[in-house]
């Protein structure tokens, strides 16, 4: 079946960068409509952080995260990319990749519901 591996989480200070890989197994990137990355921090929902859109390029992102994450997408290596700067304390979390079942548009992209596929998770811890 699918598989969702992310890798590149780490500790790192404030204003420090981390680039998060998710590697695309069983399925190439665009098999699916969107594929995205979501965060949840201890005692905290998960969350939906960015989204791309496959066919596209098109880009969304949580207001907390835009202007210092960028998700992109290789088909080359069938990778989807969360590169983060200028991280804060509050960025700390496990991060999921995430897909929905192919043939599947998200109605709401940063809505947990709509994934069925998510990685193991990879852990962010910022430090100040």
């Amino acid at each position: 079946d699918v598989q969702l591996v992310e890798s590149g989480g780490g500790s790192v200070q404030v204003e420090g960068s981390l680039r998060l890989s998710c590697a695309v197994s069983e399925a190439t990137v665009n098999t699916f409509s969107v594929v995205g990355w979501f965060r949840q921090a201890p005692g905290k929902e998960r969350e939906g952080v960015a989204i791309i859109y496959t066919g596209t390029g098109t880009t969304d992102y949580a207001d907390s995260v835009k202007g210092r994450f960028t998700i992109s997408q290789d088909n080359f290596a069938n990778t989807v990319y969360l590169q983060m700067n200028r991280l804060k304390p509050e960025d700390g979390a496990v991060y999921y990749c995430v897909a929905p079942l192919r043939g599947w548009v998200p109605r709401n992209p940063f809505g947990r519901t709509e994934y069925r596929f998510w990685g193991q998770g990879t852990q962010v811890t910022v430090s100040s």
